[in-house]
């Protein structure tokens, strides 16, 4: 029976051997069929099969599959069972592996690290905005792994050797580090701003890396001093500090040794030369020795160089050219010695000009240079000196002495002022660094520069008494720790004025800071009234005096404009709160010298005192501005900028100086006061008309005793 698909009634039909069809076999046929026919089963009758109704080419093309096609279709399906069958017994029947490969490390021979307690650590307080050898403190980072070098570098470079007319030097032309003491390449630049309070603490770091050299190969050392009369007693320092130099490194110059032949001389581990500069350069030991009594008698040699010229450029190419000679290669391919230049002066050099010159000659030869100076004031070129004469015959009362001792950086970058509010001229504080010549002669030729000053005092005022002689005379000093992130650019000049070119913040700083910063110093503020044309023309004088420092005001506030609009996208610490700084200052003191104008203006239209007894107004610094919204307006700003710099720019200069500018209120405000106009009475003499007894015989023999004084020499 056949279920009719389309009707659902079943039907019995006989087709070659009256086959019945049950409805199951059916459907499973009708199935078959379609499967069949795509992979070719049904051949014969399919033309005829396509001719049937529907029902009967089921029916066709089922008889046709069993007749022809299903003994093929039914031996393939047993092939293949019987195949997947025999695969999945093949285990079986092979032998089994007992014998496992297990892969173990062993521990046999194994060296054990040896275990070792740190006994010191140093740690900063300081946050790290940045990290890395890209950040501000990559001198420091890169100095901690300086001193470890593998035998032979993971990626090798190739070094092009230039020839040199004095023989075989070590020169390179690719790298532009320095490569002494050590020959390796050293990938950093030199250390600034490493303050210390003595120049005993610099000569002890300086026995350090001069020891590190002479582990290295032998080494010679160049003393160069200024010969200023300024620097006596840092000259005697250093030469009393000699013997405890070769104690530490354990060159100890004995009887037996000073009879030792030139040859065996140049093999000592140390060698020194000294060279003195003033207005001349002049090298005080023609060989090198390491005879002590030798190197201090040509210390005690250098006389006191009074033209108040200082070469220090020039005496470092007379050094350069002098000893390039001992880099020359030796048996085992490095230089003969390690040379080590170290430079003690007191101010920045007059011979500037050969400052480049001086960069690329020790560069070339692999010359360090350690320079032992003094800080250079912020934003200032002159500083003033105590100067006490150094020869006890003469008067020792301290005198004070200007001395070239900045900026620390190539061009002005500080717009500076006084305190208008309290009429104080702007103090004298650390920048933080040395001037910008010699400091950049030390960073980079791979050395250090120290600032040494005896009364640094970090965080605190320093009295004018606390200073000692011949030290400058600076009142504030900051943590070098927290200046290392605000070191100025030491670049060319060519690559500084193209850095100031593509930022129209640090053009406009320099622009305004090349420009004289008028201050309303101590303007009047009080006024008698005696009659009304009387005061007005007191009134008028004043608003003349603050009139003529208008225009400036408002020439530096539209220079500065320029960089305003670009403030944010500036991320250098130093610039930011460079620029932060001198706008504020700039908007504070033109919020001052307008307002002031203004109130003298308001005060001519005429103001009755509250109480008639009074005949006296006073003019007096307040927070209040009431004589227009405009300079309310420039106030807010002025007083955003300079908060702006104490709360990202803590314990630094311009933190320091925005603080005492905030001291000082931006606007004024009138009282009244009386003032007595009686002349006063003619006073008592003092003594009840007593007389003065004259002086006894011993203090006039002491008031002649005197001793006598001499002018200041040129520093």
């Amino acid at each position: 029976m056949i279920r009719d698909v389309d009707s659902g009634n079943n039907r019995e039909e006989n087709n070659d051997g009256n086959t019945n069809l049950s409805h199951g076999t059916g459907i499973l046929f009708h199935r078959v069929y379609r499967v069949s026919g795509l992979f070719g089963f049904v051949r014969e009758g399919s033309t005829e099969t396509s001719k049937l109704s529907h029902q009967e080419g089921y029916e066709k093309a089922y008889t046709n599959w069993l007749n022809a096609g299903s003994t093929s279709f039914f031996s393939s399906l047993a092939l293949h069972i019987a195949v997947i069958v025999l695969l999945g017994f093949t285990p079986l029947f092979q032998a089994s592996d007992e014998d496992n490969l297990v892969i173990v490390s062993s521990r046999q021979n194994e060296i054990e690290e040896e275990f070792r307690i740190i006994d010191e650590l140093e740690a900063s307080d300081v946050i790290h905005d940045e990290i890395g050898a890209n950040s501000f403190y990559e001198e420091r980072l890169a100095d901690s792994s300086s001193r470890v070098f593998s035998d032979e570098p993971e990626i090798p470079n190739p070094v092009d050797v230039l020839p040199d007319p004095a023989g075989d030097m070590i020169v390179s032309s690719l790298f532009n580090q320095p490569k002494a003491p050590l020959d390796n390449v050293a990938l950093q630049k030199g250390r600034v701003g490493e303050g210390v309070q003595g120049t005993d603490g610099a000569v002890d770091r300086l026995t350090f890396e001069i020891l590190s050299a002479i582990e290295d190969r032998p080494t010679l050392v160049v003393w160069m001093f200024d010969q200023s009369g300024s620097l006596i007693r840092q000259r005697q320092q250093i030469r009393e500090r000699f013997d405890r130099i070769y104690e530490e490194l354990g060159i100890v110059i004995s009887k037996r040794d000073r009879e030792i032949t030139d040859d065996e001389r140049k093999e000592r581990p140390l060698l020194t030369s000294v060279i003195g500069f003033g207005n001349e350069v002049k090298l005080f030991l023609e060989e090198p020795t390491d005879d002590l009594d030798e190197i201090k008698n040509a210390v005690d040699s250098l006389p006191i160089d009074t033209t108040g010229v200082e070469k220090p450029f020039t005496a470092v190419e007379l050094a350069v050219e002098r000893f390039k000679v001992l880099r020359r290669s030796n048996r085992d391919g490095g230089p003969q010695r390690n040379v080590i230049l170290v430079l003690v002066t007191d101010e920045r050099g007059d011979d500037i000009d050969k400052l480049d010159s001086a960069i690329k000659s020790c560069r070339r030869y692999g010359l360090p240079v350690y320079i032992i100076g003094t800080p250079a004031p912020l934003g200032r070129e002159h500083i003033l000196v105590k100067y006490v004469d150094p020869d006890p015959t003469y008067d020792q009362s301290p005198q004070w002495a200007e001395v070239d001792a900045g900026p620390e950086s190539l061009m002005p970058e500080m717009v500076r002022f006084g305190f208008s509010g309290n009429f104080q001229e702007e103090p004298v504080i650390d920048s933080g660094f040395g001037p910008y010549g010699l400091t950049r002669l030390a960073f980079e030729t791979g050395g250090i520069f120290f600032t040494v000053h005896p009364n640094r005092k970090v965080n605190r005022e320093v009295g004018s008494g606390e200073i000692e002689p011949f030290a400058s005379d600076i009142r504030r000093f900051f943590d070098p720790n927290v200046m290392s992130r605000y070191r100025p650019d030491y670049l060319s000049l060519q690559e500084y004025e193209k850095k100031l070119k593509s930022s129209p913040l640090r053009s406009s700083l320099v622009s305004a800071a090349l420009l004289s910063a008028p201050t309303l110093d101590r303007p009047t503020t009080r006024f008698i009234k005696r009659s009304d044309a009387q005061l007005a023309g007191e009134l008028t004088k004043a608003q003349q005096d603050a009139a003529k420092l208008e225009p400036a005001l408002t020439r530096l506030a539209d220079i500065l404009e320029s960089g305003l609009k670009v403030r944010e996208g500036e991320i250098t610490p130093r610039w930011r709160a460079g620029f932060d700084l001198a706008m504020g200052r700039v908007l504070a003191q033109k919020v001052r010298t307008e307002t002031y104008n203004a109130m003298l203006a308001k005060a001519k239209r005429g103001m009755p005192f509250v109480d008639f007894k009074n005949n006296t107004w006073v003019l007096s610094p307040a927070d209040e501005i009431s004589v227009g919204s405009k300079w309310e307006r420039e106030a807010d700003l002025a007083k955003s900028l300079l908060q702006d710099v104490i709360n990202q720019h803590p314990e630094t200069p311009w933190s320091y100086l925005a603080s005492q500018e905030l001291k000082v209120p931006l606007g004024w405000a009138w009282k009244e006061e009386y003032t007595n106009l009686e002349p006063p009475g003619v006073p008592s003499p003092p003594g009840n008309n007593n007389n003065t007894p004259a002086p006894s015989v011993d203090e006039q023999k002491k008031m002649l005793a005197k001793p006598p004084s001499r002018p200041i020499p040129k520093l």
